[in-house]
């Protein structure tokens, strides 16, 4: 019996471990050189993981925390329109600042 209570107790703890290894994505959002304040979402795909979206607080800022590292694809929605750029996630947490342009007429999307 204590033999089965200690295995479930390594694997709660291995598990408990793997999440809190998952990747932050964190930053701020701008349209050119001003915040985009409250109005926008920000969400990730990792291979074929979708995370939701996170709204941009009063300053813009955003947090999202991926279970996956490597390459993943984020995506800003502001003003009806939607603009993606590749990023890597890490063990350890990482910032994108990112700053939003309309050129004729198309949102885009790049690192600050």
């Amino acid at each position: 019996m204590k033999k089965h209570l200690i295995a479930l107790l390594l694997v709660v703890l291995a598990a408990a471990s793997s999440l809190a290894l998952a990747g932050e994505v964190y930053g701020k959002v701008f349209d050119g050189t001003a915040s985009v304040g409250e109005g926008a979402s920000v969400e990730a795909k990792c291979g074929a993981k979708a995370y939701p979206a996170a709204k941009t607080d009063k300053a813009g800022s955003y947090h999202l925390v991926l279970a996956e590292t490597g390459k993943c694809t984020m995506t800003v929605k502001y003003k009806q329109q939607s603009a993606s750029l590749e990023i890597a996630s890490y063990d350890d947490a990482v910032q994108y600042d990112l700053v939003l342009e309309a050129k004729d007429g198309k949102l885009s999307v790049r690192r600050k």
